[in-house]
């Protein structure tokens, strides 16, 4: 019980005052069934985008978008380019285009060279989004194979925006967050269970 009440007090002092715009979420192997632990259970009406890169082969991402339609209350998009992020929607970066915010919360597509070997890239959406939303927004890096990540989400926390990492013991595949515990210590290294608990009390951190 103590150990609950501490963590609980723990999500809500990293969150204490934060006005939050956007989430940006990044993941790469094992991301699809880390996802599918932390996403599940936001409501409908959730007041933030919630923007997420994964590692994908050519040709893959409608099937996540699909996937993610049938367990999750989120309305479930690929992110279009010039479109503009709304509230309530999880956005999928299509695959083989990096994706990147613009000024105004709109989304821009490109096929610059591939960072580590992917496109979409996590540290372009990552980058390009703490430019936009800085101390708004929230980056959450997740389970993955390769250092990708690790410089978007130093990004983030360089503009003030709140860092999550996936704790890597419990992580699928370690390399990803502990590349980004090496290059910038994260505010928070969470199990899944408990990066769900913070999604689910943001719902409430623009009130």
């Amino acid at each position: 019980m103590h150990e609950l009440e501490s963590i609980a007090g723990t999500l809500r002092l990293a969150i204490e005052g934060r006005k939050v715009a956007a989430i940006v979420i990044g993941a790469s192997a094992g991301g699809v069934n880390a996802l599918i632990e932390i996403l599940p259970g936001l409501p409908r009406k959730y007041p933030h985008p919630v923007v997420t890169v994964l590692h994908v082969m050519r040709g893959r991402q409608n099937q996540l978008v699909e996937v993610f339609r049938q367990r999750v209350a989120l309305q479930v998009e690929e992110a279009a380019d010039k479109a503009p992020l709304a509230a309530g929607t999880l956005y999928f970066a299509p695959s083989d285009y990096h994706l990147s915010v613009e000024e105004g919360g709109t989304f821009s597509l490109s096929l610059e060279p591939p960072v580590y070997f992917a496109r979409p890239a996590i540290d372009i959406t990552m980058e390009s989004a703490a430019d936009v939303y800085g101390p708004a927004l929230v980056g959450i890096l997740l389970t993955g194979a390769n250092q990708d990540g690790a410089a978007g989400l130093a990004a983030i926390g360089r503009a003030g925006g709140l860092t999550v990492v996936q704790d890597p013991h419990e992580a699928q595949v370690a390399v990803m967050p502990n590349e980004a515990i090496r290059l910038r210590q994260p505010d928070l290294v969470l199990p899944l269970r408990d990066i769900r608990k913070l999604l689910l009390m943001l719902e409430t951190s623009n009130e």
